[in-house]
């Protein structure tokens, strides 16, 4: 268990205050699906950008457990998922991998730009066919003197329509090879990259989401991330980073709601006592504070094993489950205790359950997160292994 420090304690204070001021009009936006740029400058404002990443690139230095910390006090704030959810793919996908697989000239460009927020960053991975199939995608880099051309369309890309900087992960070797895959960092206004318009979705509106369209994109050998042929190794940290600090801002979100059922129950009055005295909305809420402490000790003992460099593979996995399955209970549970105030638009609350669907699905599904495990357990084998 880990015993956060003062000074960590009043960084996620910070995050939690500023959240609550840059949700505070998050039901007017949620129906058109509208961007909050207002709240992205009050997240820049806090320097929340910069949290996990060098002090030399304008970062504040923060260890992952702390930088999930402070992201937990901003779910908690927060009630506007989408923007949280925007905020956490730039500061893993373009952050991240820049700082972790970038070139030295390519941190001293950008990392500033992304630690302060003025550039907004995003990553392309999925495509139209391939859904979570990554070493078998479609769009090619062929290499071309000092440069690579990109060809080929990406689907479902977070933060595509406000998007600077792309991290476009594209074929440079054989499909279905470890080796086969190479991440570029391609700015957003580069000649023959194109933007598709914003797709609507059932939760997270306000996050924006696109497709994304490569037609002969020229991208430097400089803006290879790691080195060609390592995109899946990139990938692979990313996608660490990602569903520890993605599910860090849900948690703390889970907490909150927790908090507002807590109260329901305890104030509401139905039959001349209050409904928490009904067993069955008690156990209810029993439940949800279960899922909230099993989520924490997952999502933090994870963080603190990554941290330390041990294999993560497992935990991981049975991390992004528990937690983003345990969200979506959550959150079905307080449309049920709150009745008909939870199924309206008024209170915010069934938008929480549409946003909560989401997490089973990005970051790999919860179906392939079994098929791992089942894997990792050894209960996959062919039939001649089987039989011999």
């Amino acid at each position: 268990m880990i015993r956060w420090s003062d000074e960590q304690k009043a960084l996620r204070a910070v995050a939690e205050k500023a959240g609550e001021a840059v949700g505070a009009d998050h039901l007017e936006r949620d129906g058109p699906g509208s961007f909050a740029w207002e709240g992205w400058a009050g997240l820049r404002d806090i320097g929340l950008f910069g949290a996990p990443f060098d002090a030399a690139w304008g970062g504040a230095g923060l260890d992952l457990p702390t930088t999930m910390y402070v992201l937990e006090g901003l779910g908690h704030g927060c009630r506007d998922a989408g923007l949280t959810f925007s905020a956490v793919t730039h500061l893993v996908s373009t952050g991240v991998s820049v700082q972790r697989f970038g070139s030295e000239s390519l941190k001293a460009h950008y990392l500033p730009s992304v630690c302060d927020g003025s550039l907004i960053g995003a990553h392309a991975i999925t495509e139209p066919e391939g859904g979570s199939d990554v070493l078998n995608m479609r769009t090619t880099a062929v290499a071309d003197g000092d440069a690579f051309v990109l060809k080929g369309t990406k689907s479902f890309v977070s933060n595509g329509p406000i998007a600077d900087l792309v991290v476009v992960y594209a074929r440079t070797g054989a499909a279905g090879a470890l080796d086969g895959i190479t991440a570029f960092l391609v700015p957003a206004d580069t000649p023959g990259l194109a933007v598709g318009a914003p797709i609507g979705k059932m939760g997270l509106r306000t996050s924006p989401t696109s497709e994304l369209f490569l037609d002969d994109v020229r991208v430097p050998r400089t803006h290879v991330l790691g080195a060609v042929g390592s995109g899946f190794l990139v990938l692979d940290e990313v996608m660490k980073w990602e569903i520890l600090c993605s599910f860090a801002s849900t948690l703390g979100e889970m907490c909150h709601r927790l908090e507002r059922c807590v109260e329901q129950v305890r104030d509401r009055v139905q039959f001349g006592v209050n409904i928490g005295s009904n067993q069955a909305i008690s156990h209810r809420v029993v439940d949800m504070r279960m899922d909230v402490e099993t989520s924490r000790k997952w999502l933090y003992d994870t963080a603190e094993k990554f941290a330390g460099k041990q294999g993560i593979a497992t935990d991981l996995a049975i991390t992004k489950l528990v937690v983003s399955e345990a969200n979506v209970r959550s959150a079905l549970a307080a449309v049920q205790i709150f009745g008909g105030a939870g199924y309206s638009t008024e209170y915010g609350i069934e938008k929480e359950l549409r946003n909560a669907v989401a997490g089973t699905i990005y970051s790999g599904t919860s179906e392939m997160q079994r098929q791992r495990l089942a894997s990792f357990m050894g209960l996959h084998k062919s039939p001649a292994v089987q039989g011999g």
